[in-house]
Protein backbone atom coordinates (compact mmCIF):
# COMPACT_ATOMS: atom_id res chain seq x y z
CA UNK A 1 0.00 0.00 0.00
CA UNK A 2 2.52 2.22 1.32
CA UNK A 3 5.58 0.70 1.47
CA UNK A 4 7.11 -2.03 -0.77
CA UNK A 5 6.44 -5.86 -0.09
CA UNK A 6 8.50 -8.94 -1.12
CA UNK A 7 7.01 -10.32 -4.73
CA UNK A 8 6.26 -13.56 -3.13
CA UNK A 9 3.25 -12.55 -0.93
CA UNK A 10 0.36 -14.73 -1.02
CA UNK A 11 -2.09 -16.62 1.39
CA UNK A 12 -0.08 -19.49 2.64
CA UNK A 13 1.09 -18.52 5.88
CA UNK A 14 3.71 -19.84 8.83
CA UNK A 15 1.95 -19.51 11.99
CA UNK A 16 4.18 -18.10 15.04
CA UNK A 17 3.02 -17.67 18.83
CA UNK A 18 5.08 -17.62 21.74
CA UNK A 19 3.81 -19.23 25.03
CA UNK A 20 4.79 -16.30 27.11
CA UNK A 21 3.82 -16.75 31.30
CA UNK A 22 0.43 -15.35 32.65
CA UNK A 23 0.18 -11.64 32.09
CA UNK A 24 -0.09 -8.82 29.07
CA UNK A 25 1.79 -10.90 25.92
CA UNK A 26 -0.22 -14.32 26.61
CA UNK A 27 -2.22 -15.04 23.68
CA UNK A 28 -4.45 -17.61 22.87
CA UNK A 29 -3.30 -20.04 19.98
CA UNK A 30 -7.03 -22.12 19.50
CA UNK A 31 -7.72 -18.68 18.50
CA UNK A 32 -5.34 -17.31 16.72
CA UNK A 33 -5.87 -20.38 13.74
CA UNK A 34 -9.59 -18.99 14.03
CA UNK A 35 -8.41 -15.81 13.23
CA UNK A 36 -6.14 -16.98 10.14
CA UNK A 37 -8.22 -18.90 8.44
CA UNK A 38 -11.33 -15.85 8.90
CA UNK A 39 -8.94 -14.12 6.73
CA UNK A 40 -8.96 -16.01 4.29
CA UNK A 41 -5.37 -17.91 4.92
CA UNK A 42 -3.89 -21.27 4.39
CA UNK A 43 -1.76 -22.12 7.44
CA UNK A 44 0.96 -24.39 5.83
CA UNK A 45 3.27 -24.62 9.31
CA UNK A 46 3.68 -23.34 12.96
CA UNK A 47 6.84 -22.46 15.38
CA UNK A 48 6.24 -22.19 18.70
CA UNK A 49 8.28 -21.49 21.43
CA UNK A 50 8.58 -20.07 25.04
CA UNK A 51 9.85 -17.09 26.24
CA UNK A 52 9.74 -15.21 29.15
CA UNK A 53 9.58 -11.70 27.82
CA UNK A 54 9.87 -10.43 23.88
CA UNK A 55 13.19 -9.90 22.35
CA UNK A 56 13.50 -6.35 21.77
CA UNK A 57 15.06 -7.22 17.81
CA UNK A 58 13.05 -9.96 16.78
CA UNK A 59 10.56 -10.57 19.55
CA UNK A 60 11.52 -14.25 18.97
CA UNK A 61 15.14 -14.24 19.17
CA UNK A 62 17.73 -15.06 16.37
CA UNK A 63 17.89 -18.87 16.87
CA UNK A 64 14.10 -19.01 16.11
CA UNK A 65 14.06 -16.74 13.96
CA UNK A 66 16.55 -19.27 11.75
CA UNK A 67 13.99 -21.77 12.51
CA UNK A 68 10.79 -19.68 11.15
CA UNK A 69 13.24 -19.12 8.19
CA UNK A 70 14.13 -23.21 7.47
CA UNK A 71 10.15 -23.62 7.60
CA UNK A 72 9.51 -20.63 5.48
CA UNK A 73 11.82 -21.77 2.86
CA UNK A 74 9.72 -25.24 2.31
CA UNK A 75 6.87 -24.99 -0.64
CA UNK A 76 4.50 -22.86 -0.55
CA UNK A 77 5.26 -20.67 1.98
CA UNK A 78 4.91 -17.05 1.46
CA UNK A 79 3.69 -14.74 5.06
CA UNK A 80 4.80 -15.01 8.20
CA UNK A 81 2.11 -14.40 10.78
CA UNK A 82 2.84 -13.71 14.52
CA UNK A 83 -0.01 -14.53 17.42
CA UNK A 84 1.35 -11.09 18.69
CA UNK A 85 1.57 -7.52 18.11
CA UNK A 86 5.37 -6.55 16.93
CA UNK A 87 7.06 -3.16 17.01
CA UNK A 88 7.15 -1.70 13.76
CA UNK A 89 11.25 -1.98 14.18
CA UNK A 90 10.80 -5.99 15.23
CA UNK A 91 8.34 -6.72 11.78
CA UNK A 92 11.00 -4.61 9.86
CA UNK A 93 13.89 -6.88 11.23
CA UNK A 94 12.02 -9.88 10.79
CA UNK A 95 11.25 -9.18 7.74
CA UNK A 96 14.60 -8.69 6.54
CA UNK A 97 15.82 -11.67 7.87
CA UNK A 98 12.99 -14.25 6.52
CA UNK A 99 12.91 -12.38 3.00
CA UNK A 100 8.79 -12.63 3.12
CA UNK A 101 5.77 -10.79 4.66
CA UNK A 102 5.52 -10.46 7.78
CA UNK A 103 2.21 -9.62 9.44
CA UNK A 104 1.15 -9.49 13.14
CA UNK A 105 -1.66 -10.25 15.25
CA UNK A 106 -2.91 -6.53 14.95
CA UNK A 107 -2.38 -6.53 11.01
CA UNK A 108 -4.62 -9.64 10.45
CA UNK A 109 -7.45 -8.13 12.59
CA UNK A 110 -7.25 -5.50 10.47
CA UNK A 111 -7.24 -7.17 7.25
CA UNK A 112 -10.54 -9.09 8.33
CA UNK A 113 -11.77 -6.39 9.55
CA UNK A 114 -11.69 -4.86 5.60
CA UNK A 115 -12.97 -8.33 3.94
CA UNK A 116 -16.25 -7.73 6.56
CA UNK A 117 -16.69 -3.91 6.44
CA UNK A 118 -20.09 -3.33 4.12
CA UNK A 119 -21.65 0.03 4.62
CA UNK A 120 -19.89 3.39 4.29
CA UNK A 121 -19.02 4.01 7.96
CA UNK A 122 -18.08 0.67 7.88
CA UNK A 123 -15.03 0.85 5.43
CA UNK A 124 -14.24 4.28 6.74
CA UNK A 125 -13.85 2.68 10.50
CA UNK A 126 -11.53 -0.05 8.93
CA UNK A 127 -9.66 2.63 6.55
CA UNK A 128 -8.68 4.97 9.61
CA UNK A 129 -7.81 2.27 11.57
CA UNK A 130 -5.66 0.85 8.56
CA UNK A 131 -3.80 4.59 8.22
CA UNK A 132 -3.13 4.78 11.76
CA UNK A 133 -1.82 1.97 12.15
CA UNK A 134 0.60 2.04 8.38
CA UNK A 135 1.76 5.23 9.96
CA UNK A 136 4.40 3.60 11.98
CA UNK A 137 5.05 1.73 9.30
CA UNK A 138 5.73 3.85 6.11
CA UNK A 139 9.95 3.58 7.06
CA UNK A 140 10.31 0.59 5.42
CA UNK A 141 9.87 0.97 1.53
CA UNK A 142 11.59 4.20 0.97
CA UNK A 143 14.64 4.58 2.73
CA UNK A 144 15.93 3.83 -0.78
CA UNK A 145 14.86 7.30 -1.68
CA UNK A 146 16.85 10.43 -0.82
CA UNK A 147 14.55 13.24 -2.31
CA UNK A 148 11.95 14.33 -4.28
CA UNK A 149 12.73 17.80 -5.27
CA UNK A 150 15.68 19.56 -6.35
CA UNK A 151 17.42 21.64 -9.20
CA UNK A 152 17.53 25.47 -10.03
CA UNK A 153 15.81 27.14 -6.78
CA UNK A 154 15.28 23.94 -5.42
CA UNK A 155 18.16 22.77 -4.29
CA UNK A 156 18.73 21.54 -0.54
CA UNK A 157 17.56 18.32 0.80
CA UNK A 158 13.98 19.22 -0.26
CA UNK A 159 10.94 16.49 0.54
CA UNK A 160 11.81 13.04 0.99
CA UNK A 161 9.52 10.05 -0.46
CA UNK A 162 9.09 9.48 3.46
CA UNK A 163 7.64 13.30 4.17
CA UNK A 164 5.58 13.46 1.21
CA UNK A 165 3.83 10.00 1.97
CA UNK A 166 3.37 10.83 5.56
CA UNK A 167 1.35 14.35 4.53
CA UNK A 168 -0.40 12.51 1.88
CA UNK A 169 -1.55 9.90 4.49
CA UNK A 170 -2.20 12.97 7.36
CA UNK A 171 -4.48 14.42 5.13
CA UNK A 172 -6.35 11.39 4.38
CA UNK A 173 -6.64 10.84 7.84
CA UNK A 174 -7.96 14.32 8.53
CA UNK A 175 -10.12 13.73 5.22
CA UNK A 176 -11.58 10.50 6.89
CA UNK A 177 -12.02 11.90 10.47
CA UNK A 178 -14.30 14.97 8.52
CA UNK A 179 -16.49 12.66 7.11
CA UNK A 180 -16.81 9.85 9.77
CA UNK A 181 -17.87 13.35 12.16
CA UNK A 182 -21.22 13.57 9.95
CA UNK A 183 -21.69 9.98 10.47
CA UNK A 184 -21.33 10.90 13.52
CA UNK A 185 -23.49 13.54 13.86
CA UNK A 186 -26.47 11.25 12.24
CA UNK A 187 -25.84 8.41 14.47
CA UNK A 188 -26.42 10.89 17.84
CA UNK A 189 -29.50 12.36 16.09
CA UNK A 190 -30.71 9.18 15.85
CA UNK A 191 -30.54 8.04 19.43
CA UNK A 192 -31.44 11.83 20.63
CA UNK A 193 -34.61 10.49 18.40
CA UNK A 194 -35.26 7.33 20.40
CA UNK A 195 -34.52 9.02 24.08
CA UNK A 196 -37.23 11.56 23.24
CA UNK A 197 -39.69 8.73 22.28
CA UNK A 198 -38.61 6.60 25.61
CA UNK A 199 -38.06 3.48 23.60
CA UNK A 200 -36.08 1.35 25.25
CA UNK A 201 -32.69 0.23 23.68
CA UNK A 202 -30.71 -3.35 24.45
CA UNK A 203 -27.39 -3.03 23.05
CA UNK A 204 -26.01 -6.33 22.13
CA UNK A 205 -22.83 -7.29 23.25
CA UNK A 206 -20.28 -9.77 23.36
CA UNK A 207 -17.02 -11.98 22.38
CA UNK A 208 -16.39 -12.52 18.40
CA UNK A 209 -18.04 -15.50 17.40
CA UNK A 210 -20.22 -16.02 20.11
CA UNK A 211 -23.50 -16.26 18.37
CA UNK A 212 -24.07 -12.53 18.58
CA UNK A 213 -26.34 -12.49 15.07
CA UNK A 214 -27.71 -15.79 15.33
CA UNK A 215 -29.61 -14.50 18.86
CA UNK A 216 -30.80 -10.78 16.98
CA UNK A 217 -31.94 -12.64 14.05
CA UNK A 218 -33.83 -14.82 15.90
CA UNK A 219 -35.53 -12.36 17.86
CA UNK A 220 -36.48 -9.80 15.16
CA UNK A 221 -36.74 -12.07 12.33
CA UNK A 222 -34.00 -10.45 10.84
CA UNK A 223 -31.04 -11.63 8.31
CA UNK A 224 -28.24 -9.85 9.20
CA UNK A 225 -25.54 -12.18 8.07
CA UNK A 226 -24.39 -14.52 10.76
CA UNK A 227 -21.43 -17.12 10.59
CA UNK A 228 -19.42 -19.53 12.69
CA UNK A 229 -16.40 -17.27 11.97
CA UNK A 230 -14.52 -14.30 13.78
CA UNK A 231 -15.56 -10.66 13.20
CA UNK A 232 -18.61 -12.07 10.87
CA UNK A 233 -21.16 -8.77 12.12
CA UNK A 234 -18.66 -5.10 11.99
CA UNK A 235 -22.15 -2.97 10.36
CA UNK A 236 -24.12 -2.08 13.40
CA UNK A 237 -27.76 -3.22 12.92
CA UNK A 238 -31.07 -1.62 14.84
CA UNK A 239 -34.19 -3.06 14.64
CA UNK A 240 -37.05 -2.69 17.33
CA UNK A 241 -39.46 -5.87 18.51
CA UNK A 242 -42.01 -7.14 20.85
CA UNK A 243 -41.17 -7.86 24.92
CA UNK A 244 -44.09 -9.16 26.39
CA UNK A 245 -45.85 -6.81 28.47
CA UNK A 246 -43.01 -3.97 27.67
CA UNK A 247 -44.52 -3.87 24.21
CA UNK A 248 -41.50 -1.74 21.72
CA UNK A 249 -37.73 -1.70 22.59
CA UNK A 250 -35.03 -1.11 19.89
CA UNK A 251 -32.47 -3.98 19.44
CA UNK A 252 -28.80 -3.13 18.24
CA UNK A 253 -26.37 -6.14 17.26
CA UNK A 254 -22.84 -4.59 17.59
CA UNK A 255 -19.29 -5.65 16.38
CA UNK A 256 -17.74 -8.87 18.73
CA UNK A 257 -15.09 -7.87 20.88
CA UNK A 258 -11.65 -10.01 20.74
CA UNK A 259 -8.64 -10.06 23.88
CA UNK A 260 -6.42 -7.05 22.86
CA UNK A 261 -8.34 -5.84 20.55
CA UNK A 262 -6.56 -2.90 18.92
CA UNK A 263 -6.80 0.69 20.79
CA UNK A 264 -6.64 2.04 17.08
CA UNK A 265 -9.77 0.01 16.23
CA UNK A 266 -11.60 0.61 19.91
CA UNK A 267 -11.23 4.65 18.60
CA UNK A 268 -12.34 4.12 14.92
CA UNK A 269 -15.81 1.93 16.07
CA UNK A 270 -16.42 4.35 18.92
CA UNK A 271 -19.08 6.18 17.00
CA UNK A 272 -20.84 2.23 16.40
CA UNK A 273 -20.03 1.02 20.55
CA UNK A 274 -21.77 4.33 21.63
CA UNK A 275 -24.83 2.37 21.00
CA UNK A 276 -23.92 0.01 23.81
CA UNK A 277 -22.59 3.11 26.08
CA UNK A 278 -26.06 4.60 26.36
CA UNK A 279 -28.07 1.70 26.10
CA UNK A 280 -31.18 1.13 28.35
CA UNK A 281 -29.41 -2.23 28.86
CA UNK A 282 -26.98 -4.51 27.48
CA UNK A 283 -27.16 -7.97 26.73
CA UNK A 284 -23.55 -9.59 27.38
CA UNK A 285 -23.82 -12.57 24.67
CA UNK A 286 -21.40 -15.50 26.52
CA UNK A 287 -20.27 -18.61 24.23
CA UNK A 288 -20.62 -20.85 27.28
CA UNK A 289 -19.09 -24.19 25.31
CA UNK A 290 -15.86 -22.35 24.81
CA UNK A 291 -12.82 -22.73 26.84
CA UNK A 292 -11.86 -19.64 27.48
CA UNK A 293 -15.25 -18.53 28.39
CA UNK A 294 -13.72 -16.59 32.14
CA UNK A 295 -10.97 -14.93 30.02
CA UNK A 296 -13.23 -14.08 27.36
CA UNK A 297 -15.65 -12.39 29.88
CA UNK A 298 -13.09 -10.32 31.10
CA UNK A 299 -12.32 -8.79 27.56
CA UNK A 300 -15.98 -7.59 27.08
CA UNK A 301 -15.59 -5.68 30.75
CA UNK A 302 -12.01 -4.26 29.81
CA UNK A 303 -13.73 -2.96 26.22
CA UNK A 304 -16.86 -2.01 28.30
CA UNK A 305 -15.12 -0.30 30.54
CA UNK A 306 -12.72 1.89 28.07
CA UNK A 307 -15.89 2.54 26.04
CA UNK A 308 -17.73 4.04 29.38
CA UNK A 309 -20.57 1.11 28.89
CA UNK A 310 -19.52 -0.54 32.00
CA UNK A 311 -22.02 1.29 34.62
CA UNK A 312 -25.22 0.78 31.97
CA UNK A 313 -27.46 -2.15 33.57
CA UNK A 314 -26.19 -6.01 32.07
CA UNK A 315 -27.71 -9.22 31.70
CA UNK A 316 -25.54 -11.73 30.38
CA UNK A 317 -26.99 -14.30 28.24
CA UNK A 318 -25.13 -17.70 28.18
CA UNK A 319 -25.75 -19.04 24.43
CA UNK A 320 -25.10 -22.37 23.00
CA UNK A 321 -26.01 -24.70 25.74
CA UNK A 322 -26.54 -27.21 23.00
CA UNK A 323 -22.76 -27.50 23.10
CA UNK A 324 -22.42 -28.45 26.66
CA UNK A 325 -20.59 -31.98 27.10
CA UNK A 326 -23.47 -33.18 29.07
CA UNK A 327 -26.20 -30.57 27.60
CA UNK A 328 -27.43 -27.72 28.86
CA UNK A 329 -31.13 -26.78 30.02
CA UNK A 330 -32.16 -23.36 29.46
CA UNK A 331 -32.78 -21.43 33.03
CA UNK A 332 -32.79 -17.72 34.53
CA UNK A 333 -30.48 -17.04 37.44
CA UNK A 334 -31.13 -14.07 40.05
CA UNK A 335 -29.72 -12.70 42.29
CA UNK A 336 -30.47 -12.13 45.99
CA UNK A 337 -32.71 -9.60 45.18
CA UNK A 338 -34.52 -12.33 42.72
CA UNK A 339 -33.58 -9.92 39.92
CA UNK A 340 -32.30 -11.48 36.82
CA UNK A 341 -28.70 -11.63 36.15
CA UNK A 342 -28.10 -14.11 33.37
CA UNK A 343 -30.38 -16.14 31.01
CA UNK A 344 -29.07 -19.99 29.85
CA UNK A 345 -30.01 -20.46 26.10
CA UNK A 346 -29.24 -21.95 22.43
CA UNK A 347 -30.08 -18.85 19.57
CA UNK A 348 -29.27 -21.84 16.81
CA UNK A 349 -31.73 -24.36 18.45
CA UNK A 350 -34.43 -21.07 19.71
CA UNK A 351 -34.25 -22.56 23.26
CA UNK A 352 -34.80 -20.36 26.60
CA UNK A 353 -36.15 -17.68 24.42
CA UNK A 354 -39.52 -16.99 26.59
CA UNK A 355 -37.12 -16.82 29.46
CA UNK A 356 -35.14 -14.13 27.83
CA UNK A 357 -38.00 -12.65 27.23
CA UNK A 358 -39.15 -12.85 30.63
CA UNK A 359 -36.19 -11.52 31.87
CA UNK A 360 -36.07 -8.60 30.00
CA UNK A 361 -39.56 -7.58 30.70
CA UNK A 362 -38.63 -8.04 34.60
CA UNK A 363 -35.58 -5.61 34.36
CA UNK A 364 -37.23 -3.20 32.05
CA UNK A 365 -40.71 -3.50 33.74
CA UNK A 366 -40.22 -0.17 36.13
CA UNK A 367 -41.07 1.47 32.61
CA UNK A 368 -44.39 -0.43 32.37
CA UNK A 369 -47.30 2.05 33.57
CA UNK A 370 -49.49 -0.88 35.00
CA UNK A 371 -52.26 0.80 37.83
CA UNK A 372 -56.27 1.76 38.22
CA UNK A 373 -57.55 5.48 36.58
CA UNK A 374 -60.24 6.89 37.00
CA UNK A 375 -61.36 9.22 33.66
CA UNK A 376 -63.96 12.08 33.90
CA UNK A 377 -66.55 12.08 31.09
CA UNK A 378 -64.86 14.72 29.80
CA UNK A 379 -61.93 12.68 29.47
CA UNK A 380 -63.94 10.13 27.17
CA UNK A 381 -60.99 10.43 24.42
CA UNK A 382 -58.17 8.90 26.23
CA UNK A 383 -60.66 5.82 27.15
CA UNK A 384 -60.88 5.02 23.28
CA UNK A 385 -56.58 6.20 22.49
CA UNK A 386 -55.96 3.42 25.27
CA UNK A 387 -58.22 0.92 23.29
CA UNK A 388 -55.98 1.66 20.30
CA UNK A 389 -53.25 0.21 22.11
CA UNK A 390 -54.98 -2.36 23.64
CA UNK A 391 -53.58 -1.28 26.88
CA UNK A 392 -56.89 -1.77 28.79
CA UNK A 393 -57.71 -4.89 31.10
CA UNK A 394 -60.67 -4.24 32.54
CA UNK A 395 -63.78 -1.45 32.67
CA UNK A 396 -66.24 -0.58 34.95
CA UNK A 397 -68.46 2.43 36.16
CA UNK A 398 -68.34 4.39 38.88
CA UNK A 399 -71.91 5.99 40.31
CA UNK A 400 -70.65 9.42 39.47
CA UNK A 401 -70.25 8.21 36.17
CA UNK A 402 -66.66 8.38 36.15
CA UNK A 403 -65.09 5.36 34.12
CA UNK A 404 -62.36 3.23 36.08
CA UNK A 405 -59.56 1.61 33.85
CA UNK A 406 -57.20 -0.62 34.92
CA UNK A 407 -54.64 0.13 32.37
CA UNK A 408 -51.04 -1.61 31.43
CA UNK A 409 -48.89 -0.20 28.91
CA UNK A 410 -45.42 1.13 28.50
CA UNK A 411 -44.90 4.35 30.55
CA UNK A 412 -43.91 6.38 27.49
CA UNK A 413 -46.71 5.21 25.58
CA UNK A 414 -49.17 6.45 28.19
CA UNK A 415 -47.20 9.45 27.84
CA UNK A 416 -48.36 9.65 24.36
CA UNK A 417 -51.43 8.48 24.75
CA UNK A 418 -52.00 11.65 27.14
CA UNK A 419 -50.59 14.03 25.36
CA UNK A 420 -52.72 13.01 22.42
CA UNK A 421 -55.73 13.78 24.78
CA UNK A 422 -54.46 16.89 25.89
CA UNK A 423 -54.09 15.67 29.77
CA UNK A 424 -51.60 16.79 31.83
CA UNK A 425 -49.24 14.02 32.94
CA UNK A 426 -49.54 15.12 36.25
CA UNK A 427 -53.33 13.84 36.24
CA UNK A 428 -52.18 10.50 36.69
CA UNK A 429 -48.32 10.44 36.55
CA UNK A 430 -46.75 11.56 40.11
CA UNK A 431 -43.82 13.33 40.04
CA UNK A 432 -40.78 11.57 41.74
CA UNK A 433 -39.93 12.94 45.19
CA UNK A 434 -36.37 13.54 46.33
CA UNK A 435 -35.95 11.27 49.51
CA UNK A 436 -35.58 13.82 53.06
CA UNK A 437 -32.29 13.93 54.74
Amino acid sequence: MFFDRPDNGGETAVLVHVNFPEGANREDLNEFRELVISAGADPVGLVTTKRPTPDAKTFVGRGKVEEIAEVVRLPGSALVIFNHSLSPSQERNLERALQCRVLDRTGLILDIFAQRARTHEGKLQVELAQLQYQSTRLIRGWTHLERQKGGIGMRGPGETQLETDRRLLRERVKSINSRLEKVRAQRDQGRRSRKRSDVPTIAIVGYTNAGKSTLFNALTSSEVYAADQMFATLDPTIRRFQVGDVGEVVLADTVGFIRHLPHKLVESFRATLQEAAEATLLMHVIDCAAEERDGNIRQVELVLGEIEADEVPQLRVYNKIDLLEHGGEARIDRDDMGVPVAVWLSAQKRLGFDLLNQAIGELLGEDVFDQEISLRPAEAKLRAILYEFGAIRNEAFADNGDIILNVRMQRHDFKRALARAEIAEQRFIKPVQEAWH
